[in-house]
């Protein structure tokens, strides 16, 4: 399973800075070209390590954890403590304290790390690589979603680091990995980039680069560098049984990670692009009823009101190919990306509709709180005939305000409620549940139940496009009838 170094990612977030103006805003040492790919074996990477370490540094962090007595949280009250003779003077809270790594990325003093390794501290203190100087750090702001933090320390002519882009980094570059491991001290480990964009540690917008250059608890927060010493990453995880390495870490690409510590440190909160569709990964199934070449792109499965992708002109069972001039390789890529560029860009949009490509041009928002660009909801059904069909086994009935609330439907959907679903049937089995409501079938809108009996009853083939609501959202789901599980 995914471990975080030192402690998991809570969902907490710590509050920012007072926002700088263009002209307070720290300027960062960027370095965007890419590495040579003819560069020439090196025997030694000292020049390298002697450049970087001193960007590197330790952070100790405390916080008061609050800790019930062990016969449970009853014994709060002062009325049970004099029954059982219990004196008030409690020890109630606890210091804790954890370590990680940090990287300094102005001369000035702000330090990016990792959220996780000062989330919730009470006392921050940085120690420089020369294991002499010492510094007492505030929080600038932290970013949960990302794992991303910003700290600040009050000093000058500090060594920061230079950042590189991070999207022109290769599978199979050589990295470094330089932190603070088990408390040990400053150590640097070498491997290679052993892949790009992965995702799947729990976390809101995951674009992780995989290494497996050792990183252990305590490295957290520290640089992942490249060969020419500049930053292409935040060490923030790792895949252990042990708790140690096994060759499995992960790092915050620095682009994202320069994205979130600018706004945290210019704006005092990290705001992202807002596009406002529900989108959903392209599977072969649905390339097949798409007509799609292949699986890159985003399908659109809803379109949320009033949004920046409804003035735009976007509709359900569109298909995202480009972003912004940048190809879209998944639903999660183009969630990355909208969230990358800043509200009230303007933006083209390069789509696939009825088997046309069009260009939209859209004015995205600032994400919400809540919702916005996301993933549709969880899979959410029309029993019409004897006949083995892809919907065979599915009873539908009319929405009405009885049902829409027993199941929690908004009153703007419309179609057909799924009341039954076999489990052994080919919609059962593929992911129709009761409560979903059909809104189209095979791209044609269903109002009612008699609408969805009429276009099944249409469809002679052994496979099925539906559009359904399900779980606050909709998405496309296509029934195969001979494909079992």
């Amino acid at each position: 399973m995914a471990c975080r170094c030192l402690v998991a990612v809570l969902l907490t977030w710590l509050g920012g800075s007072t926002p700088l103006t263009a002209a307070q805003a720290p300027r960062f040492k960027v370095d965007d070209a890419p590495l040579p790919a003819t560069a020439q074996p090196s025997f030694s990477f000292s020049p390298i390590v002697e450049k970087v370490a001193p960007s590197v540094v330790n952070i100790y962090s405390t916080k008061t954890v609050r800790q019930l007595p062990m016969w449970g949280p009853f014994m709060e009250d002062p009325f049970f403590r004099r029954f059982f003779g219990i004196p008030d003077a409690l020890p109630r809270e606890r210091r804790e304290r954890s370590l990680g790594s940090g990287v300094i990325v102005t001369e000035d003093g702000y330090i990016l790390t990792a959220n996780h390794v000062v989330e919730g501290a009470d006392e921050i203190r940085v120690a420089l690589a020369d294991g002499k100087t010492e510094y007492e750090a505030k929080i600038v702001g932290t970013d949960p979603r990302t794992d991303v933090a910003v700290i600040k320390v009050d000093a000058r002519d500090l060594p920061a680091i230079t950042i590189a882009d991070s999207d022109k980094l290769r599978v199979g570059d050589v990295v470094l990995a330089i932190g603070n491991p088990f408390g040990v001290g400053q150590t640097v480990t070498m491997g290679i980039v052993s892949a790009k964009s992965r995702a799947g540690l729990g976390l809101d917008y995951e674009d992780f680069i995989q290494t497996d250059a050792p990183i252990n608890p305590g490295n957290s927060g520290g640089a992942l560098v490249d060969i020419a010493g500049r930053l292409v990453g935040i060490n923030t995880a790792i895949i252990s049984r042990s708790g140690g390495n096994l060759g499995i870490g992960f790092a915050v690409p620095s682009n994202l990670a320069r994205y979130v510590m600018e706004r945290l440190i210019e704006d005092g909160k990290v705001t992202r692009g807002y596009l406002g569709v529900y989108i959903q990964p392209v599977t072969p199934e649905l390339a097949r009823e798409f007509k799609l070449k292949d699986l890159s792109g985003a399908l659109v499965a809803d379109v949320i009101e009033n949004s920046p992708a409804a003035d735009a002109g976007l509709k359900a069972g569109d298909v995202i190919l480009e972003f912004d001039g940048r190809k879209v390789q998944n639903d999660r890529h183009l969630r990355l990306m909208a969230a990358q560029t800043r509200p009230g860009s303007e933006v083209r949009i390069r789509i696939l509709r009825d088997g046309r490509e069009q260009t939209l041009r859209v004015k995205l928002g600032e994400m919400p709180e809540e919702g916005g660009l996301a993933r549709a909801g969880r899979p959410g059904g029309l029993r019409r005939g004897p006949q083995a069909d892809p919907l065979d086994g599915v009873v539908v009935d009319d929405l009405t305000p009885r049902n829409r609330q027993m199941y929690g439907i908004p009153s703007h959907i419309r179609g057909a409620l799924v009341v039954e679903v076999a489990p052994d049937s080919p919609a059962g089995q593929q992911g129709l549940r009761p409560g979903d409501v059909i809104l189209e079938i095979n791209r044609r809108r269903v109002t009612n139940a008699d609408d969805a009996v009429r276009e099944s009853e249409a469809n002679r083939q052994s496979t099925v496009l539906l559009r359904v609501w399900s779980q606050g959202a909709s998405r496309y789901i296509v029934i195969d009838a001979t494909r079992r599980r």
